[in-house]
């Protein structure tokens, strides 16, 4: 039966890669004979090389994207470095998860709502009377869809830094942090030194995946471009999704060659990115290996540092406070800190709206997540069982590659089969994207357990069930518990894939708020946003109280055992 499971997980999730490229390639050599377009040719990439301002919104992609990658990286090596191993770094532990929780689209729409010009953040300057100060007017026009996509830049930055310090906890503590700073001290390295020379070359190669993760989601970015990026020109994701939705199918094409070049850009960065820390950590060695020169200054001046994990936790609690108050509010002139007044009309008009697409996506987020989190344990126990793994560079290919250039070609694919299955397509395009991270989720769980206590209670009469049950099910339901909580919130956050393999005929939270997010009524686009954002964290947070209610039930359970052993041995001594 794990046979089965294992196999039915690679057609599922990974079969489609193949057919999905070959579904890009063909369309942008002009080959869809389903639309009659069968001359094969290079016409697409040049209408694309001709098209206006190509190289300003490839500049401004890469920029964007790369940007916020190397801003996200230094946030969380300098966060680490003076956080890891003290009191605070524990409080500061607990908040990654609720920020983590909160996806892109939600946090984009409260990011404009803040900084815009008319934002609440410029509000509040202009009512402490220091809105005349030299930089606050550039600031203020530079933090939502301008030019040069600096506020879309900072948005990824502040929102991925959360999702890569998570992934560094597992690194470190396989790392075992604290000996090596001991040794290090021993050796005459500062604090400083011992993070630069000893603990980064170790640390970021682990991080490698995670990062790629990032640059690619970063370069490739549709929902936030859309709601925070720069509009002429744009980015090159959103100038291909723009294409994509031509009316005139005969320029499909052009869109297909558009998405090849976003898979090759992203594939350069990628390769760029990698070839930055071989030249650093390889070739460059000198500054590794050059010992502690510098313990003497560092420690005569001892490094202050900010709280730099600050904006990274005030901004998302603010985000939510807003996001309700712009849902109530009916006027709410500049700058009055508050709404002179206040109505639920506009949720009365939405609600039954909403109601249909919280449906919707509830049902596509739970029934993606429950295969998928089927699947990912029957590859894990596949793994256990017999040693063979899927490899991890597979894995990572929904991870690392452009959604916009992957789904087109998927697209294309499903065009060729007969009926019109568009929720089925929908809930198989989510479980593409929730499969790798609830692998990646679960991994760690079974690669902590001891697989000797299988091997104790089948020697004492249970069966392979009951031991799965009974022992191990125990050990890994918090994982397992977490790891859904994430799927979920995955698939809750899936704007492209639910857009593309939906052809517009299925709805969901995610797409409305993006479709809400470029029009007038912020107050419409703050219920959205708001729903966006609290449906996931609703689902982190019955994921914490589900494990902390099991880890007491067991407890009790344990200990109630205990003393009713304890009252038997009594009574036979008694009567002995």
């Amino acid at each position: 039966m794990i046979h089965l499971f294992f196999i039915f997980a690679l057609i599922l999730c990974f079969l489609p890669l193949l057919p999905g490229i070959v579904g890009l390639l063909l369309p942008s050599l002009s080959y869809i004979p389903t639309l009659g377009i069968d001359n094969i040719s290079l016409s697409a990439f040049y209408d694309v090389a001709i098209w206006p301002n190509l190289t300003a919104s490839v500049a401004l992609s890469l920029s964007t994207g790369l940007g916020s990658t190397l801003l996200a990286l230094f946030f969380t090596y300098t966060i680490l470095k003076r956080y890891w191993g003290t009191a605070r770094w524990q409080k500061l532990e607990r908040t990654l998860s609720p920020m983590l929780a909160m996806p892109h689209v939600a946090f984009a729409i409260g990011f404009a709502l803040l900084f815009s010009p008319t934002g609440w953040v410029f509000r509040l300057i202009d009512t402490l009377g220091i809105s005349d100060m030299a930089g606050i007017s550039l600031i203020q026009n530079n933090l939502t869809q301008d030019n040069y996509g600096i506020g879309l830049m900072l948005a990824l930055a502040i929102k991925e830094t959360p999702f890569l310090l998570i992934m560094s906890i597992p690194i470190l503590k396989q790392l075992n942090v604290e000996q090596l700073s001991k040794v290090s001290a021993s050796l005459g390295y500062s604090h400083f030194e011992t993070w630069r020379k000893v603990i980064l070359p170790q640390w970021l190669p682990k991080l490698r995946l995670s990062l790629f993760a990032v640059s690619a989601y970063g370069l490739s970015v549709v929902d936030i471009a859309l709601i925070l990026g720069p509009t002429r020109p744009s980015t090159l994701s959103v100038l291909v999704w723009q294409w994509f939705n031509d009316p005139d199918l005969q320029l499909l094409p052009r869109a297909a060659a558009g998405a090849c070049l976003l898979l090759f850009i992203t594939a350069a960065s990628l390769g760029l990115i990698r070839l930055i820390e071989w030249f650093g950590f390889k070739h460059q060695r000198g500054w590794i290996t050059k010992g502690a020169k510098e313990a003497k200054r560092n420690q005569q001046k001892p490094r202050r540092h900010l709280a730099l994990y600050s904006p990274f936790i005030v901004i998302p609690i603010m985000i939510v406070p807003l996001l309700v108050v712009w849902s109530f509010a009916q006027r709410w002139r500049f700058p009055d800190l508050l709404p002179s007044r206040y109505s639920d009309r506009f949720w009365q008009q939405e609600l039954p709206t909403v109601t249909d697409l919280m449906g919707t996506s509830l049902s596509l987020a739970i029934v993606s997540s429950t295969v998928a989190l089927l699947l990912v344990i029957a590859c894990l126990e596949y793994r256990q069982k017999y040693q063979r793994a899927i490899p991890v560079w597979l894995i990572a290919i929904p991870l690392v590659t452009p959604q916009l250039s992957l789904l087109f070609g998927i697209q294309i694919v499903t065009y060729m089969l007969p009926g019109q299955h568009y929720w089925l397509w929908v809930s198989w395009s989510h479980l593409i994207f929730v499969f790798p991270y609830m692998y990646l989720a679960l991994d760690g769980a079974w690669r902590s357990y001891d697989c000797r206590l299988d091997q104790c209670s089948r020697s004492l009469g249970l069966t392979a069930w009951q031991t799965w049950w009974r022992v191990k099910r125990p050990q890994v339901q918090p994982a397992i518990i977490f790891g859904l909580a994430i799927g979920i919130s995955v698939s809750l956050a899936q704007y492209l894939p639910t857009q593309m393999l939906g052809a517009g005929r299925i709805s969901t939270i995610t797409t409305e708020a993006v479709a809400l997010a470029s029009g007038q009524d912020r107050r419409v686009m703050a219920i959205y946003g708001l729903l966006q954002g609290i449906l996931p964290f609703v689902f982190f947070t019955l994921a914490i109280v589900a494990n902390r209610l099991s880890y007491r039930w067991r407890y009790y359970r344990q200990h109630s055992r205990q003393n009713t052993h304890i009252t038997n041995k009594s009574k036979e001594y008694t009567h002995g």
